[in-house]
């Protein structure tokens, strides 16, 4: 299977640069995996779609501040620092602008001095080992200094640096959003909980690896990235509850998807558990567990329309794609969503 089998055209102007003024207002299209027919409602309806006895499983994961920017030291050339992972004792591993400035031993100064930090050593893809000085909790101090890692397609500044968390999230880890999570509201959440629908929630910290292209020809031969995932004793417990009661698995976003599949037994039973994955679906792959998925429309030739592909079939998913550019929906992460069951 070809990476080119999964591109679709796509207008630059259909890429969201911001979120919606409603989070549920945006659409939502319908897709029947089994018939590949498709409907157009839009994300308050969500309940509607849903039926009592399912379950819901969110990513509760929150986005890290992660993208810092200071000014180097001697001189004050302007730098930016992303940090990409905790490697312990204030040292991260980052990526950094300009490079060719940043080398081992070079020192930078964010804000207003109260973060200082020094390039330890390069690494072999060219990201850096940073060690970071400051005083008092450092997640405070990112808080205070860092703004969101927005993903390279999205050019505007964001004004409310929550539009790019779930009311949800909770669990500081992640480089880049769940968005399939962005559509819902509290009442939303409750309106779905009075239906009868349970909530549960795994945490996957998104690495931007998920923005890494699909360079390779062969769609097999794509090396993917791992996350850190957690299932809870009790999300693994709701989700053999509903399975033996009948209802159906409903996954927000692919990376409840991945969390869940990378840990489910073949019959589709759950423990709890906590480690990293790399699990990649494409058309091909069992999914065990999930029964309907609600996501965002994803990058051509990427591995999250893959997974879409994998789960719904790909001549439907391409399908369905076209028909949202020819309606004209909003796409990626700050886009409109998909119901797909």
């Amino acid at each position: 299977m070809k990476t080119s089998d999964f591109y679709y055209e796509l207008p630059q102007e259909l890429i969201a640069q911001t979120p919606m003024e409603k989070r549920d207002g945006s659409r939502l299209m319908t897709l029947d995996r089994r018939t590949g027919e498709t409907g157009h409602r839009h994300f308050y309806d969500l309940p509607s779609l849903l039926r009592p006895g399912d379950c819901l499983i969110m990513n509760d994961s929150r986005v890290l501040p992660a993208r810092l920017l200071g000014r180097r030291l001697p001189g004050g050339g302007a730098c930016e620092v992303l940090l990409l992972s905790d490697k312990g004792e204030n040292v991260w591993e980052c990526l950094v602008r300009p490079g060719r400035k940043l080398r081992a031993g070079a020192r930078m100064t964010f804000g207003d001095g109260s973060l200082a930090a020094e390039v330890v050593r390069e690494e072999a893809e060219g990201n850096r080992l940073i060690r970071f000085e400051y005083q008092g909790i450092f997640l405070e101090v990112l808080e205070r200094l860092g703004k969101m890692p927005l993903p390279p397609y999205i050019k505007e500044e964001l004004q409310d640096q929550e539009r790019y968390q779930t009311v949800y999230s909770k669990v500081l880890g992640s480089a880049a959003a769940p968005t399939a999570g962005l559509h819902f509201t509290p009442e939303l959440l409750k309106e779905i909980e009075a239906k009868g629908v349970r909530l549960g929630y795994v945490t996957l910290h998104v690495g931007l690896g998920t923005f890494r292209p699909v360079k390779e020809e062969d769609v097999e031969d794509h090396p993917m990235h791992s996350e850190y995932c957690t299932i809870p004793l009790e999300t693994a417990e709701l989700i053999n509850r509903t399975k033996a009661g009948g209802g159906r698995v409903v996954c927000v976003g692919t990376t409840s998807c991945r969390t869940l599949e990378s840990w489910a037994a073949e019959d589709g039973h759950m423990e709890p558990r906590s480690g990293w994955t790399n699990i990649y679906l494409y058309p091909g792959c069992r999914f065990k567990v999930m029964d309907g998925l609600v996501t965002n429309f994803h990058l051509p030739e990427s591995t999250l329309i893959m997974l879409v592909s994998a789960f719904a079939g790909r001549e439907a998913v391409l399908n369905a794609y076209r028909e949202a550019v020819e309606r004209r929906y909003r796409f990626f992460s700050f886009g409109d969503a998909m119901f797909i069951s």
